[in-house]
């Protein structure tokens, strides 16, 4: 705990500078080609430090959606000119994964995969070397990108406001929360995964148990 209040302290003498920004910009962008890139944490703990300040956490969304945005289709555009070779690094199984998805649910992949591990990139090289439509991954991708912003900011939020002047606190409490949900989004995707869960198809149509 101690450490982590030094390494706050650091960070709330930073809160003011431009340099944040630019920060958390860059790691927003290059999240979606580099999947090590802290950009939800980096959101979040931004988010925490300044606490309940609704100008300021209005533009940190704007920023972490616009710098996502942008490496989405940074990505894309590496996808579509490399072509099929963009994700042949990624195993079989996630490389069939991927593709089944452009094909049947591209709108669904754009959103959401980016709250899976390694999802957002998959997603965006996937849908530019399969030549899926640009002009509708910009949209997707943008109200994706935005909707992961919001979620981001308003979990640091919550820790900001709790503990307003215990940032260390906030960002354990921000940090919790956010690992429980992504918990909690892995356990049912495991289980809609399930075979007696899934759906078939038969002459009357789909059919689920």
């Amino acid at each position: 705990m101690e450490v982590l209040e030094q390494v706050t302290g650091l960070l709330r003498e930073s809160v003011g500078s431009p340099w944040l920004w630019v920060i958390v910009f860059g790691v927003a962008g290059l999240d979606a080609l580099l999947p090590f890139m802290p950009s939800e944490t980096t959101v979040v703990t931004v988010a925490v430090l300044f606490g309940p300040d609704p100008g300021k956490l209005l533009a940190l969304a704007a920023t972490a959606t616009v710098g996502a945005w942008a490496g989405d289709c940074l990505g894309y555009v590496v996808g579509r000119e490399v072509g099929p070779k963009a994700i042949s690094w990624l195993r079989e199984d996630r490389y069939e994964w991927a593709k089944a998805k452009v094909d049947r649910h591209a709108t669904m992949l754009i959103v959401a995969a980016r709250y899976l591990p390694g999802g957002r990139v998959a997603s965006a090289l996937a849908t530019g070397s399969l030549g899926y439509p640009f002009r509708r991954f910009v949209a997707y991708d943008a109200l994706g990108a935005g909707l992961w912003a919001v979620y981001s900011v308003l979990i640091g939020l919550v820790g900001g406001a709790a503990f307003a002047d215990e940032p260390a606190k906030g960002l354990l409490l921000s940090f919790g929360l956010g690992l429980g949900l992504v918990a909690a989004v892995e356990s049912g995707r495991r289980l809609a995964r399930r075979p007696g869960l899934s759906c078939t198809r038969n002459d009357e149509g789909r059919v689920c148990p």
